[in-house]
């Protein structure tokens, strides 16, 4: 079992802890609900310490990267994030990921913890270009810092005007008395803020002050449990439940970072251009319960007359309306926004609406 620098805050605060990915891991800490709700209204802190970073190097870094994932990293200006993924050589993905371009030649990957290892072996099997690679997981830690008071709470520990970051750019500064702290304005919630980057001593020095700062904005601490519901919420995919090796980015709606440019010969891309150019015969679909129920992985989805198009990837109720969504993937033909679909659940049908 691994552990992220805050361990022993998260027990110190009755976290209901986890295994995951490897990590012991605060699952929640007041209640899925109330976290949630917090987010979305307020301002909440994650520990995201078990996800992996690798910096890649050299003066090919971006042939390697361009190479090697299907977003074109040539658009991409220092002090950006890019989101992307990488292909897995037989039509899959291997891992959705973030690059930050951090210096001329130097880039940082964020890769999904549960992944890291597999990453780190793709990456370096596959380096043709002989670029310099390091596995920093182990020297890295990272919050992510939620919500609409976010801004507001964070603002008071760095000089750095978090205004002036605009959505998927980052800096690196001073912050709450720490530095190289990479401030990045990304996330997973949808709620808005900013993930920070920056070195394991730091981490209890960066709690506390994160939370004084919040103070008066009701800030608390949040679990997975509310992370995997403000993420189904907003529509982000997880990977292992709606994107894995078995799903092309054609399927899951990710052609938006499947760049086909010229001179970017990423792995898979004949495959990925014949998909796009002929279609494909399943699609990732968001849909919400029109009918009461909670949609649960693995649960079949149904047309209107009950065949069996598709399976559930994610589900869940959303916290405060108590209705109930998810994803999953159809055959094409469903894969129509508004269109009727139902869930099979306790073996009936109960109808949802396709978003």
């Amino acid at each position: 079992m691994n552990f992220t620098p805050f361990i022993n805050i998260h027990k110190a605060l009755g976290a209901k802890l986890h295994e995951y990915a490897g990590y012991e891991m605060p699952i929640e800490y007041s209640g899925i609900t109330d976290e949630h709700l917090t987010v979305r209204n307020a301002v909440g802190v994650f520990d995201v310490s078990h996800m992996g970073e690798v910096w890649v190097k050299g003066p090919k870094a971006l042939d390697f990267l361009q190479r090697m994932t299907t977003n074109d990293l040539s658009t991409l200006p220092i002090g950006k994030a890019q989101y992307t993924c990488l292909p897995n050589g037989k039509g899959g993905i291997l891992d959705d990921i973030l690059i930050y371009h951090y210096e001329v030649n130097k880039y940082l990957l964020v890769v999904n913890a549960a992944n890291t290892e597999k990453d780190w072996k793709w990456l370096n099997d596959n380096n043709q270009e002989g670029v310099e690679m390091d596995n920093a997981t182990p020297w890295t830690a990272q919050l992510a810092i939620q919500g609409p008071k976010a801004t507001k709470t964070l603002q008071k520990l760095t000089d750095t005007n978090l205004s002036d970051i605009q959505y998927y750019h980052f800096t690196v500064g001073e912050f709450a008395g720490c530095q190289e702290v990479i401030i990045s304005n990304t996330g997973y919630t949808g709620a808005g803020g900013f993930e920070l980057y920056f070195h394991p001593e730091y981490a209890e020095t960066i709690w506390h002050a994160i939370f004084e700062a919040g103070k008066e904005y009701g800030i608390k601490p949040i679990g997975l449990g509310a992370r995997d519901t403000l993420r189904l919420e907003s529509g982000f995919c997880l990977y292992g439940n709606d994107i894995d090796d078995t799903t092309s980015p054609i399927e899951a709606g990710l052609g938006w970072i499947t760049k086909f440019v010229e001179g970017k010969n990423f792995i898979d891309r004949p495959l990925f251009e014949k998909q796009k150019k002929e279609g494909v015969s399943r699609k990732l679909i968001r849909f919400e319960m029109t009918e009461r129920g909670i949609p649960r992985q693995g649960y079949n989805i149904l047309s209107p007359e009950g065949k069996i198009i598709g399976q559930v990837t994610s589900g869940t109720i959303i916290p405060g309306t108590k209705t109930g969504i998810g994803m999953g993937y159809v055959a094409t033909a469903y894969a129509v926004s508004g269109g009727e679909i139902g869930i099979e659940i306790r073996e009936k049908q109960i109808m949802a609406k396709v978003k």
